[in-house]
């Protein structure tokens, strides 16, 4: 999962501070790399690196990253390594001088790399398929475009760019959002036919100019204060001028709305709305429906308090605290200066780092039957050191609900899920699981369940791949999902912090 944003500014005022501001929004996103690229009178300017955004990017950096148009990325890798030259966005110099970001996963990135590689004699820097769709989407505007004369103006039709895209699509597959800026001439932003991924636009007018901003989540765009036009419809590019025009197509022969349903249970923002639905609501939604079920299993519980696992469990505890009629409590503390566990590449890591990361307050616990209360329990190493965390302190029982269905299978549109035998719900049922975590008793949510409460908006296809090992592109094979687990489980997964690299570019040190 990844962060993108691409700005385009009023002429001769800089749009830096504006997307650092963005990325730090969009940080929850990813915690590996970030990097910014501007784009000030034809000369990009580029810097990224691994690490936080407020570690990336010095005043030195800033002020060499001018310009009125830029993107900007903020990405956790899927698979294999974490280096440094698969920070985003990458570039190339043909034609005109592209640069991408990428949120997502191509789930045929290797037959992509076979065609540019063999075909089209492209050379291809690094494991990411994200150089790959930039490599590719810069073939589909060659293709279009390799007789045009530049006068000194740049005069693309845009619809040459709205059927490169066209044409990406039907070569492509997987889950992806993309943010493109074509020198001296605007910002491209497209989503996959299936919108799994999300994306967002949004505008300003300050002084009579238009300003015009896209980014993964909402959040990022009224925190720049800018107002919300819509998403990004699946299938659909839009195409911001560098002059504040913008321009929109379908893309897409056939698309069909199934967005991503874990954005909506873990990883987006609670302040963020997508595809018209509020996460924050959907969490409360989901809360509720699951005391419901555990008043059903559980009519004379002896739950004391409902505690919650922060951060992105306290919106259904806070709701589910409400319906089973007892207290709402805060229990552990967290330390917000420790990476996100589910983005740490090794169990190791994640075992060491769980217990610096929260700390019990024994006197909510002493004495006490609690509800544990997280979005979901992926490998469970998190779930089952919180509950010895609890016993530690003296409770008495300790119960413990996840927001989410039992996660069985895979996520291959961009989530980085462990392999399928590092899943504690792998071939263990609901008890069993319970029993390796250490609780007294453990709730699911259903998937049933799940889908109903978030779809706010009506009827709603969702990807719910990670819970029903249904794919919503109808392409993943076995032999795919076996390639997928030997990249994904824990011995492939490897740390290398390498130095800024220069590709062709300023990444201005």
């Amino acid at each position: 999962m990844c962060g993108i944003i691409g700005l385009v500014g009023r002429r001769g005022y800089h749009i830096n501070q504006l997307l650092y501001d963005g990325l730090t929004v969009l940080q929850h996103r990813g915690q590996d790399a970030a990097g910014m690229m501007t784009e000030n009178k034809g000369r990009y300017h580029l810097r990224k690196s691994n690490g936080l955004v407020k570690d990336v990017f010095y005043k030195r950096h800033m002020q060499n990253l001018l310009g009125s148009v830029g993107i900007g990325h903020v990405r956790y890798p899927t698979a294999g390594s974490s280096s440094a030259a698969e920070a985003q966005p990458f570039y190339v110099n043909y034609p005109f001088g592209i640069s991408l970001a990428h949120n997502g996963n191509l789930t045929n990135a290797e037959e992509i790399k076979e065609l540019l590689t063999g075909e089209y004699r492209r050379h291809v820097n690094t494991n990411s398929d994200s150089e790959l769709l930039l490599n590719l989407l810069a073939m589909e505007l060659h293709s279009r475009t390799h007789n045009l004369t530049i006068d000194g103006e740049f005069h693309v039709d845009v619809k040459t760019i709205f059927s490169s895209v066209a044409a990406l699509h039907k070569q492509i597959s997987g889950g992806y959002a993309c943010v493109s800026l074509i020198s001296r001439y605007g910002i491209l932003a497209f989503r996959d036919p299936n919108g799994i991924r999300p994306l967002i636009f949004g505008s300003r007018e300050v002084d009579g100019e238009k300003e015009w901003v896209v980014a993964s989540e909402s959040v990022a765009i009224h925190a720049l204060g800018f107002e919300v036009e819509r998403d990004v419809e699946p299938g659909e590019a839009i195409f911001l001028s560098s002059n504040g025009q913008i321009y929109t197509q379908q893309c897409a022969e056939e698309t069909h709305h199934s967005p991503c349903i874990f954005e909506h249970v873990y990883f987006s923002r609670p302040d963020s709305i997508i595809d018209g639905i509020s996460v924050y609501q959907a969490r409360l939604n989901q809360g509720q429906r699951l005391a419901e079920r555990i008043l059903e299993q559980f009519p004379d519980h002896d739950i004391d308090a409902v505690i919650p696992v922060p951060d992105s469990g306290r919106y259904a505890a806070l709701q589910m605290a409400g319906t089973l009629g007892v207290e709402y409590r805060e229990g552990f503390v967290k330390n917000r200066y420790i990476g996100r566990t589910f983005i740490m590449p090794g169990q190791a890591m994640r075992k060491k780092s769980v217990r610096r990361k929260l700390n019990a307050i024994p006197h909510e616990f002493k004495g006490k039957n609690v509800l544990l209360v997280d979005d979901s329990i992926v490998r469970g190493t998190t779930s089952a050191q919180i509950v010895e965390m609890a016993r530690e302190v003296g409770a008495n029982k300790v119960y413990f609900a996840s927001a989410a269905p039992p996660v069985r299978f895979p996520n291959v549109y961009g989530i980085d899920m462990p392999a399928v035998t590092e899943f504690i719900a792998n071939d263990k049922t609901v008890d069993e699981i319970g029993e390796e975590i250490g609780a007294d008793k453990l709730f699911y949510q259903t998937l049933e369940d799940l889908i109903e409460v978030t779809s706010i908006n009506g009827d709603q296809s969702w990807d719910a791949s990670c819970f029903n090992g249904e794919y919503v592109t109808g392409n993943v094979s076995q032999e795919y999902l076996d390639a997928l687990e030997a990249a994904r489980n824990d011995s492939a997964k490897t740390v290398n912090v390498l130095s800024d690299e220069i590709i062709g570019l300023h990444n201005d040190e």
